[in-house]
């Protein structure tokens, strides 16, 4: 969030097969600012997302977790393992942002359970209301807009207490508008504009996600004002450079046999 509040571009790396440690060091490296674990369409188990978010935290990438469910005892186990926040995809209405932000948040604004020993903190033990402060200030809440009803209702959605982004899921978007994988049809562009003048004026940043690699619209989404973006998942990334690779080694004159 430090990030956004500065005027900058955020940047989230989607991750969805590699369970391992590591991939928040090379997301790192790579130079994103967070990861997105998602547990929505992968099956990571929670205790690897826990321990990516963990690492995550001491390399400076914000851990973020994509929930399957809205569930609040769902947030609430997977923000007391690591994560410095959470993605609720599917988002169709005001009240469900609220029962999302409430259960990320303490008490009085939410209504998140208190465990103790936080990792985030270090396992530091702290007054009590100063954990729960630096908690609530560190925690990241991201609702994703999925459908047309959910952009129809962006303006009431982005008026909910403890959300930070409101994220558009064009790939999700696009299907439900029969347009599937055009990321820059007028209907996509329309929606971004819609979500940001609901936007305006409230402190909620704009994101959005599933572009596919395509700098174009990615330029024009940033024009609009969007400030938040998944630059896409581990697997692509690798997928795209091992192809680019075979492709330019089979590109290769292979040497003449020398004549006996």
């Amino acid at each position: 969030m430090d990030t956004l509040r500065a005027g900058k571009l955020g940047l989230s790396m989607i991750v969805k097969q590699v369970q391992t440690v590591d991939i928040a060091i090379a997301a790192a490296t790579a130079g994103y600012d967070a990861i997105n674990i998602d547990l929505e369409h992968s099956v990571i188990p929670e205790s690897a997302a826990a321990q990516i978010c963990l690492l995550a935290q001491r390399v400076g990438v914000t851990p973020l977790v994509r929930v399957p469910t809205h569930d609040a005892h769902y947030i609430n186990r997977i923000l007391d393992a690591g994560a410095l926040g959470i993605v609720a995809p599917h988002v169709e209405s005001a009240r469900e942002a609220e029962k999302i932000a409430k259960a990320a948040r303490f008490a009085p604004s939410g209504e998140r359970s208190v465990a103790s020993n936080w990792p985030q903190l270090g396992y530091r033990k702290l007054p009590a209301a100063v954990a729960r402060q630096m908690l609530d200030d560190a925690t990241t809440v991201i609702v994703m807009l999925e459908s047309p009803n959910a952009i129809a209702k962006a303006r009431e959605i982005a008026q909910v207490p403890g959300v930070d982004i409101i994220h558009v899921g064009t790939s999700d978007l696009c299907d439900a508008l029969g347009i599937p994988g055009q990321f820059s049809h007028p209907r996509i562009t329309d929606s971004l504009s819609q979500v940001v003048e609901a936007c305006a004026g409230t402190g909620k940043f704009v994101g959005c996600g599933g572009l596919g690699n395509n700098p174009e619209v990615m330029q024009s989404m940033l024009a609009l004002g969007v400030r938040f973006l998944t630059g896409g998942n581990e697997w692509a990334f690798m997928l795209s450079e091992a192809t680019r690779r075979a492709e330019m080694l089979r590109a290769l004159p292979l040497p003449t046999a020398a004549a006996d």
